[in-house]
């Protein structure tokens, strides 16, 4: 523990340092290093807050004690003695928490996240089974009351979708998303299928912490924004004004179009956090690559083409072939109860991460 405590009186030290310097903070300086320095303050709160929580019932057992020497009254040696007994509970228990601290928490576990779904092979059936999974999200959204916002929806006929991507913020809506990345596979029967033969689909799934302000910077001299009148359903609104958004990041050349607002100023903002969401993994893909460790410490190999996992729906099986985990759960899975395969995930990861 002294190890432990060495590095969680330095993170005191610095965030006593960063209290002083954001109070006394200048406006007119510069406003991205401010960020930057909420943020490092930010992180430390809470570690900070354990640290000085674990001083206060340290003293409280120093005090407790000298009540035990200097007491000879039967009542109040009894109560110091209990009293004892619950504090010494309670700096164990702080104890735990404290070295859970630098167990390596990934850094963006905390972060809000934005989820991709795009059909892959399977034509008209992998769009409907893309839709399932976007279902199936949200459902898990609402049982972990996670905030869901559709960021770009573009259906088809059928009720599939060609393309989905969507907001979600609330807590440990990263650290359980995170492991969805990957290609999705389905084995069922279609419901065009007049010979009901089996059939094997697939969907992409990429999650995408969401950057923050001080994650990333993109010049405005590096976008191209092109503005047009939007193809979606709206009336006579949409076909009068240019409110669809189309930005190109020129350097990386990735583009982001948004049309399902009506106002082109929301399509922007929402088009823009789509962008850096993408720039910023392009960045941490390239950097992974870059140091030949696996992005992130996930489960397989991160790369979106793996196959990650198979719902068959004649078996109403469920498998996540990472961690050979299976169930015939699939039913529930598919109405949100994603608990048990995410927890198995996670702790694979805590596992892997161990070795």
């Amino acid at each position: 523990m002294e190890e432990i405590f060495a590095q969680l009186e330095k993170m005191e030290a610095r965030y006593r340092q960063l209290e002083e310097l954001l109070g006394s903070w200048d406006n007119s300086a510069d406003r991205s290093q401010y960020n930057a320095y909420a943020k490092e303050l930010s992180g430390l709160k809470e570690p900070v807050a354990l640290l000085r929580e674990y001083k206060r019932t340290v003293r409280e057992i120093a005090d407790a004690e000298a009540v035990l020497v200097g007491a000879s009254e039967a009542d109040l040696l009894e109560l110091a003695r209990g009293e004892l007994l619950d504090l010494a509970a309670q700096k164990s228990g702080l104890e735990d928490k404290l070295k859970n601290i630098f167990k390596g928490e990934d850094e963006d576990a905390g972060r809000d996240v934005l989820v991709e779904i795009r059909p892959g092979t399977g034509g008209m059936e992998a769009a409907l089974f893309a839709g399932v999974l976007y279902r199936m999200y949200t459902k898990y959204a609402a049982r972990k009351n996670w905030t869901l916002e559709p960021m770009s929806v573009n259906t088809t006929e059928l009720g599939g979708v060609k393309e989905v991507v969507f907001s979600v913020k609330g807590r440990d809506a990263y650290k359980r998303l995170k492991f969805e990345s990957g290609v999705h596979r389905v084995q069922r029967v279609p419901a065009t299928e007049a010979q009901g033969r089996i059939h094997t689909s697939t969907a992409s799934v990429a999650v995408l912490a969401e950057p923050q302000e001080v994650d990333l910077v993109i010049e405005p001299k590096d976008l191209r924004i092109d503005t047009y009148r939007s193809s979606g359903p709206g009336g006579q609104h949409m076909q009068k004004t240019d409110s669809a958004v189309r930005i190109t990041h020129v350097p990386t050349g990735v583009v982001v179009a948004c049309q399902d607002e009506r106002s082109q100023l929301k399509n922007k903002t929402k088009a823009m956090r789509i962008l850096r969401a993408r720039i910023l993994d392009i960045k941490e893909q390239e950097e992974s690559k870059k140091i030949a460790q696996e992005r992130k410490s996930q489960i397989g190999s991160g790369d979106r083409s793996e196959k990650i996992r198979t719902y068959n729906f004649p078996d109403r099986r469920i498998t996540d072939h990472r961690i050979k985990f299976s169930a015939h759960q699939l039913e529930a899975a598919l109405e949100g109860d994603l608990d048990e395969i995410s927890d198995a995930l996670i702790k694979a990861s805590e596992e892997k991460t161990r070795e």
